[in-house]
């Protein structure tokens, strides 16, 4: 299979209000796991007002879509500051979210988005790119080794109630 190649663009208000609807419907499905439903989106909810308090438009951020050379949107991606850095000043960015469109994937093209969001980055002058990866979600865990991430550290959890 020949690379994909994509660009990125700044996600139009509908584009944003569709991917922050897919993305917190997963964030509070995979909460669902660990508390009651409610309390799932709840903080869902929380997360999202504290981390794009001004939506599509917050400082620091990009929320873009992904297009192929056809000009189809295939994907979305959510980069910005690195959450583990206090002041946001650190050389790193964070990819809080990436999406490839059910109709384009086991295409390439989660490789192609990754790509352009490091040359964003980097065009920006951080050197590192890190993410967070649900453990169970094993299509994406191989997207990331096959494009060079690797385990920075681990959190593990065991449920021991009776």
């Amino acid at each position: 299979m020949d690379a994909q190649k994509v660009t990125l663009r700044k996600m139009t208000p509908s584009e944003y209000d569709a991917a922050t609807e897919h993305r917190e419907a997963e964030t509070a499905r995979e909460l669902g796991k660990f508390m009651p439903q409610e309390l799932a989106w709840e903080r869902t909810r929380q997360g999202t007002a504290q981390f794009l308090p001004d939506g599509r438009d917050t400082a620091g951020h990009h929320l873009v879509v992904a297009e192929n050379g056809s000009g189809e949107v295939v994907g979305n991606a959510w980069i910005g500051p690195d959450p583990r850095q206090a002041a946001g000043t650190a050389d790193s960015a964070w990819l809080y979210d990436i999406n490839v469109l059910a109709p384009f994937r086991r295409r390439g093209y989660g490789s192609a988005i990754l790509h352009a969001a490091e040359e964003l980055v980097a065009r920006e002058g951080r050197t590192s790119l890190g993410l967070n990866v649900v453990g169970s979600n094993e299509a994406a865990i191989a997207l990331y080794r096959r494009n060079g991430y690797d385990v920075a550290s681990m959190y593990l959890s065991k449920s021991v109630q009776r």
